[in-house]
Formats: structure tokens, C-alpha cells, sequence
């Protein structure tokens, strides 16, 4: 064969094969278009890609003023696509070491060999993921991506990070239980406010596609086709932080003061029914006090002396007894049927009013005004209870408020015992929340609040929702009974069984009570000791109540001096620092012009303005500094001038943030001795500058 035929025929041979390939991908194409089955190709695209869900960020749980309560913080699962197409032989072979290194500062779990293994090993077997670390924060995200490789980047190095959230709480455990908890398998909530507003906070997924690569390991497909999630909104509660600490600081103390097995505290706005804290607190084996359990929510107890109010008002309202009504208490025991019930007072009180009778807590009085008018109408006591809704839940977002248990007449377990049980809170069951909306509604002149733990929604500083004040009852009954039952709790606190709360700045309004929990029962004796109330009695802003159970009888388990201290140190600090308690008027407290140090004139001038107080101010608006002069009827600033930066200013008469603004602007460095205004300084003025020397002031 030529060599010229033996070319032409390699050349044949080759057209051939192409064109055989050729109609073996259009015959494929053909092929998979028309009769390959839809499910399989689907089926073969799952195996490569997937439709993911994007999480939406949390939104935060904020007190009532902003502070974050809870929020979602971001971490990140951070590693390596070693196989990547920008890490060459000749890159990994030469920063490999220094960035072992460097994770091994960093993940100090590893030495700089384990790192130099394994990422050798991950690159030789073809791995395109290995994984630094589950968890990282941002500082340390952003700390990684300054490291050898890593720092080129996803495509450069093959640095992979994974963003996902962590609920956390700046506060610690402050109102842990109210605020709630979060699934950390899907990020929905399941207690407190996270499952109340769920919805709102959880916001709304995104979706992303992401492909396969090897190790199982999904990578996300910017492909256009990304739905972006909506972040969750942010809900502003009603809690204030500073009454939250005073209570569950309060409450922590008595409940270990008294070795106490649990107790709870809610402070309730009276007019609109704002909780502005809510604690709840139960003991460990270990002696400590954690938050277990929403018992001021969830946990139904006889009430005791604390339900009195209730059965007193039902008589008043019906106009069967009065204040003054006397009553005789014996020698502090009544039998009913076959059943003594004793007062906590050996001895007994004599004959007293029925206003006395409610103020030292007499089961005996209250118990037989009750029972001498309603033994006969006992459906219509018990109705005037349900009309004042204590028969009803008050309706808490918080999931877990069971209804209040008040048994009707004609219920298998009524007895001829149940109406003076009832009268004396027995019988009857109630929460911590339940009998405080009662009070609040009493402090509230009979309108009765729902206790509310929201105040708005937002979403990036937008309002998207208000939550407002919701009333329950109008009038749980008239203004004369309510007038009534306000004078017959501040006796308590004045001279009944509670004037161990009594000060001289504001007046407290309440009741004790001090009821066996454990009662029927031959066992060991057990207590619940609460006290409910409101203040400033004459003009009420908060209800609180106070419940202890179970205290060690050897320290106490009467309700004043077991629940009531931590009533009167919440009370006292929320006096003092609430501003409300103390406006006054300006005109009133000044009676002479105020006498001012040497400043800066546009902040005095500010100040002036505000007390609406003359100076000459606009005639010297060149000069910076001044020294007012107080007359009878206005202020004239002399001026003080301070130009020549060589020698030292005098700032004697200043006030310690002008002067050291004034020095330092001369380049000099202060130190400060005393408070009050500057009246020496070392070394005096007129004396030459150095820059960087200290001068010394000191105040008086």
C-alpha cells in the first residue's frame, strides 16, 4: 500500500468514528427527550441537587424599654474543600504547615501535627470536605479567614462556612421561664412568650438549591433560583428588667432564708395589666433555686386568707353586712357539724367588727358572717363569685392556665362544711395570677385587667403591631363595695396582721394569708404563705403578689413574715426609683436664682433656657467659656477667655468634665483628687505649657 493510500485511509477511519459518535449522542439526545421516563431524570437530579430550606432569623424578645431578653445569635460550622480547583500541589505543599498551625492555635484540641495528618489525608483520599469545627463564632470566623489558604476564599482555597443561629440570653436566667424555650431541632418554641408568639417570631423560610459533592456534603447553587427567608419580628414584652432583678433577687433570698421548696412573684401594672415581672423559682437537691416551672401561671393551691376579700365583698355587695357589723369570735374556735375551725389567735378576739375580723385574719369572724347569711342562699354566694370572674381563667397568652376550680352547690363533693371553707379560701383553687388579677381589679376601682406580657411587634424598627390594654369585667361590682374593701386592706397594713410592712413614705394595701397545703391529710403539716396587694394604696400603680410554698416551719410559715418582706423590698425599691412618685414643679422648689460654676456658655445656656432664666448671652457669642453671675432676676456671663495656648488656663470654680475638656485641649494630661468644683490646681495658671505634663486639680 502507497503511502499516500495508507494516509486517505487513516483519514476514512477516523471520519467513521466521529460520525459514529456523532449519531450516537443524537440518537441519545433523541432518545432521552422523547422516551426516557420524567421520574428517572427527576430521581437522577435529587441525587445531585436538592431544594433546601433557609431558616429565617429568630426575631428578639425584648423588654418593654429594648433591652434583649433573647436573641439568635449566629454561628457558623466552619471547613475545607482541599480538592478544590484553586488549591494547587504547589499551594496546599507550602502553607499547609502554617495553617496547621494556626487552627491549632486557634483549636488548641489539636496539635499542629493532628491538623498536618489529617489535612494531608483528607486531600490524598479526594475528600471535598473537611470539617474544622462544628461551632464558631463570628469573631472567630472572621479571625480564620485571615489564615494561609483559607484567605483566598471558597473558590481560591476552598474555605466553607455554614451559617445557623443559637438563642441566647444577655440576662442569664432573669425570667427564664416566661420568656420560654426554643426546639434546637427545628427552632420553633415550646414554652413561655417563644411559643406564644411563635409564628411572629419564627418568621418565614427561604428556599436554595443545593448540589452534591463528594462525602455527602451539600453545597449551595447560586443559581438565581434562591428565595431569600423573612426574618422573624421583634416583640417588645412588658417586662422591666429593673423590677424583674428586685423581684427574683427578693424572692431568691426569702425562699433560702426559709429553705422554701418553691415560690413565684408577679408585678402587675393596675391600670392596664402590664406584667412588668414575673418569677418563678424552685429548689434543687443542691439547696439552689432555679426556674423550673411557671407557678404563677400554672399552679392551682387554696389561695387561704388571701380569697377573704372575695367572700367579704360578696356581702358587702349585697348589702347583708357592713364594716362595722360586730362579730363574735369566742375563744378563737366555731365548730361546723363536727369539724372546729380555729383561728391562728389562741384565745380568740372577742366581739369585733367585721372590718377588725378581715384585718387580723379571724377564720372564725369572716367564716360565720358568711355562713350566718348564705347558708340558706348558698347558689347566690357562690354566683356573686362567678360575677366577679374568679370562676375564670384570665386568658394569658402563656400556655398552661388551667381554670380556677370554685365548686358550685349540688357538686357530688359540696358538703355543709364547704361554705365556711370556701369563705376562709378553702375549697376553692386558684394561681398566683388569678388571685393578683382579682386585687388589681379591687386597686383598679372594679375594672378587671387581663394580664398582658406583650407590648408591640416590630420588624427593622417598623411598628408592626400594638397590643393593647384588654379588660376582662368592667365592674366586678359597684364603686360603694370597692371603696369599702380598699379601706378594710389598708388596715391590714396599718394595724392588722401585716403592719411589719408599714413605713412612712407610702401606704400599702393587701392582704396575708397563710393556708395548709397539705390540709385533710394525716401527714406532717405543710404551708403556703402569700400576700397580695397593691401600691401607693391612696393612688395605686402596681399589684404584686407574693407566694412561698412549703418554708421549714423552724424559720416561720406565717404569710407577714414569710411572703410579705419580699412584697415591701419590691415595693420600696420600685418607690424609690420610679420618677412618677416624685414630679414636681420647677416654679415651686426654685425660689432663688440657681448659683452656677464656670462652663462652657452653650451648655449653660441650655440650662438657662430650660429653667427660663435671663442671661446676655447673645451679646458675647464669640467666647466659648464663661463664668456666670448670678443677680436677682437674670445672668450675665463675664467672659473667659482662653486663647493663648502657652501658658496654663485657671479652672478653679469648674466643674470636673469642663475642666478636664479645657486642659486637655491645652494638650495636657489630669489628675483628679475629691469631687465636687475645682478649687486648687497644680502647677497654677499662667505657668508655661509643656505638652503631655500632668496637672493636678482638686475638688471641693
Amino acid at each position: 500500500m502507497t503511502p499516500r493510500k495508507e494516509i486517505l485511509w487513516r483519514v476514512k477511519l477516523v471520519y467513521l468514528l466521529l460520525l459514529a459518535f456523532g449519531l450516537i449522542i443524537f440518537f441519545r439526545i433523541v432518545f432521552l427527550y422523547f422516551f426516557f421516563d420524567d421520574e428517572k431524570i427527576k430521581a437522577a437530579q435529587e441525587i445531585v441537587t436538592k431544594m433546601d430550606i433557609i431558616e429565617p432569623v429568630r426575631g428578639d424578645i425584648c423588654a418593654y424599654d429594648g433591652k434583649v431578653l433573647a436573641t439568635s445569635v449566629p454561628y457558623y460550622e466552619v471547613g475545607i474543600d482541599l480538592n478544590c480547583d484553586g488549591i494547587s500541589d504547589k499551594i496546599f505543599n507550602s502553607k499547609k504547615d502554617s495553617l496547621a498551625y494556626c487552627l491549632s492555635q486557634l483549636f488548641p484540641e489539636k496539635s499542629k501535627e493532628v491538623f498536618i495528618n489529617e489535612l494531608n489525608q483528607y486531600r490524598d483520599n479526594g475528600s471535598r470536605y473537611y470539617r474544622i469545627s462544628r461551632s464558631v463564632s463570628y469573631d472567630v470566623l472572621k479571625k480564620m479567614q485571615d489564615f494561609p489558604i483559607l484567605r483566598r476564599g471558597q473558590f481560591g482555597g476552598g474555605f466553607l462556612y455554614f451559617e445557623y443561629h443559637k438563642r441566647e440570653m444577655p440576662f442569664g436566667d432573669l425570667c427564664r421561664r416566661t420568656i420560654g424555650y426554643i426546639s434546637s431541632e427545628n427552632n420553633r418554641g415550646f414554652v413561655g412568650l417563644e411559643q406564644a408568639f411563635d409564628n411572629e417570631l419564627y418568621g418565614v423560610e427561604g428556599r436554595t438549591v443545593k448540589r452534591r459533592i463528594a462525602g455527602g456534603m451539600y453545597m449551595p447553587v447560586k443559581d438565581g433560583n434562591q428565595i431569600e427567608p423573612r426574618d422573624g419580628f421583634e416583640l417588645f414584652s412588658t417586662i422591666d428588667i429593673a423590677i424583674q432583678d428586685v423581684a427574683e433577687t427578693a424572692l431568691e433570698r426569702r425562699l433560702k432564708y426559709h429553705e422554701a421548696d418553691h415560690g413565684s412573684v408577679v408585678v402587675m401594672e393596675v391600670k392596664t395589666g402590664k406584667v412588668r415581672a414575673i418569677a418563678n423559682l424552685k429548689r434543687t437537691e443542691s439547696g439552689n433555686y432555679i426556674e423550673a416551672y411557671n407557678y404563677a401561671v400554672g399552679e392551682l393551691t387554696d389561695p387561704g386568707s388571701t380569697f377573704k376579700l372575695a367572700s367579704v365583698m360578696v356581702a358587702l355587695e349585697d348589702g347583708l353586712a357592713a364594716p362595722n357589723d360586730m362579730v363574735d369570735t369566742e375563744d378563737g374556735t366555731t365548730k361546723y357539724y363536727n369539724h372546729i375551725m380555729r383561728d391562728s389567735h389562741r384565745g380568740g378576739y372577742g366581739v369585733i367588727s367585721l372590718q377588725r375580723a378581715f384585718e387580723v385574719s379571724s377564720n372564725v369572724g369572716i367564716s360565720k358572717i358568711i355562713d350566718k347569711h348564705y347558708r340558706n342562699k348558698q347558689e347566690h354566694f357562690v354566683d356573686r363569685l362567678y360575677q366577679m370572674n374568679l370562676n375564670q381563667p384570665t386568658g394569658v397568652v402563656i400556655a398552661g392556665e388551667p381554670n380556677p376550680s370554685i365548686r358550685y352547690p349540688g357538686d357530688p363533693k359540696w358538703s355543709g362544711l364547704s361554705l365556711p371553707q370556701m369563705s376562709i379560701g378553702y375549697e376553692v383553687q386558684l394561681t398566683p395570677l388569678q388571685i393578683l388579677c382579682f386585687y388589681n381589679a379591687v386597686a383598679n376601682d372594679g375594672k378587671m385587667m387581663r394580664p398582658i406580657f406583650a407590648e408591640s411587634l416590630k420588624y427593622r424598627g417598623e411598628t408592626i403591631k400594638i397590643f393593647e390594654p384588654e379588660i376582662i369585667n368592667a365592674s366586678i361590682c359597684s364603686l360603694q363595695t370597692i371603696v369599702m374593701a380598699k379601706r378594710m386592706l389598708e388596715g391590714v397594713v396599718e394595724v392588722g396582721t401585716a403592719t411589719n410592712l408599714k413605713n412612712d413614705n407610702y401606704k400599702i394595701a393587701g392582704k396575708t394569708g397563710t393556708a395548709l397545703v397539705n390540709y385533710g391529710r394525716d401527714t406532717e403539716k405543710e404551708y403556703q404563705a402569700s400576700f397580695a396587694g397593691y401600691f401607693p394604696a391612696d393612688n395605686p400603680k402596681y399589684s404584686c403578689i407574693v407566694v412561698i410554698n412549703k418554708p421549714d416551719k423552724t424559720t416561720g410559715y406565717y404569710a407577714n413574715a414569710v411572703s410579705g418582706p419580699v412584697f415591701k423590698e419590691i415595693s420600696d425599691k420600685i418607690y424609690a426609683t420610679d420618677p412618677e412618685f416624685y414630679q414636681s414643679n420647677c416654679e415651686e422648689t426654685i425660689a432663688h436664682l440657681p448659683v452656677a460654676k464656670k462652663a462652657n456658655r452653650k451648655d449653660l445656656d441650655k440650662v438657662y433656657k430650660c429653667l427660663n432664666i435671663n442671661t446676655n448671652s447673645n451679646s458675647i457669642r464669640d467666647c466659648d467659656w464663661v463664668e456666670p453671675l448670678t443677680g436677682e432676676t437674670d445672668v450675665k456671663y463675664k467672659i473667659r477667655g482662653y486663647s493663648d495656648k502657652s501658658s496654663i488656663p485657671d479652672v478653679r470654680g469648674m466643674g470636673l468634665k469642663d475642666a478636664i475638656m479645657l486642659l486637655e485641649s491645652f494638650g495636657l494630661r489630669v489628675k483628679v483628687k475629691g469631687r465636687g468644683k475645682v478649687i486648687k490646681q497644680e502647677p497654677m495658671q499662667g505657668e508655661p505649657v509643656f505638652q503631655g505634663n500632668y496637672v493636678t486639680i482638686i475638688m471641693g
